[in-house]
């Protein structure tokens, strides 16, 4: 099975009014599933460095109803990059990101940057690479890096996801600073 959004999303356990930001939103499904969660009075920013996958968000948010769905042109490499403010989001997700970056570390700081204290980093990435599904096996940031590079930046690993195959799935907290 394929990485599913909702299904994933569930896991998340995000709460109604909650602040997200989907960094790398790429096509956003993981903003919309998102969105449906938090509803009304939460916010999901989607941010990305295509500007046509943001709006493609946008009109998908639109064509739905979707109305908590604020989309920005940013890069999360670079401090400040998502153009957030500092400890305004209650949970990021970051799915099919890792692989395609050059700065990880300036990810993982921009991620602490904007992370309320207590709040929590989701972690999916490529596991593997098979029959041309997925990333060539070069580009794959394995789980084990993935877990040290977040531990490094003050994060607490509380658990891991089933996120379907080919992909794994982590939750980070951040710790209070």
């Amino acid at each position: 099975m394929f990485a599913d959004p909702q299904k994933n999303t569930a896991q998340f356990q995000l709460m109604p009014g909650s602040h997200v930001a989907d960094i790398g939103a790429g096509s956003g499904f993981y903003t919309i599933a998102a969105a449906q969660v938090v509803g009304a009075k939460g916010r999901v920013y989607a941010v990305d460095v295509q500007k046509d996958l943001l709006a493609k968000i946008k009109n998908e948010a639109q064509r739905k109803g979707l109305s908590n769905i604020e989309v920005i042109w940013g890069n999360v490499e670079a401090l400040g990059g998502t153009k957030l403010r500092e400890t305004s989001i209650d949970a990021v997700i970051i799915s099919n990101v890792l692989f395609q970056i050059d700065d990880r570390n300036g990810a993982a700081e921009e991620t602490k940057r904007i992370l309320k204290n207590g709040g929590r980093a989701f972690v999916i990435d490529w596991s593997d690479s098979q029959n041309g599904l997925g990333p060539d096996v070069k580009y794959i940031f394995p789980k084990a890096e993935a877990k040290t590079l977040f531990e490094k930046h003050g994060f607490t690993f509380e658990r891991e996801l089933e996120v379907g195959d080919h992909h794994y799935g982590l939750v980070y907290k951040k710790n209070h600073v």
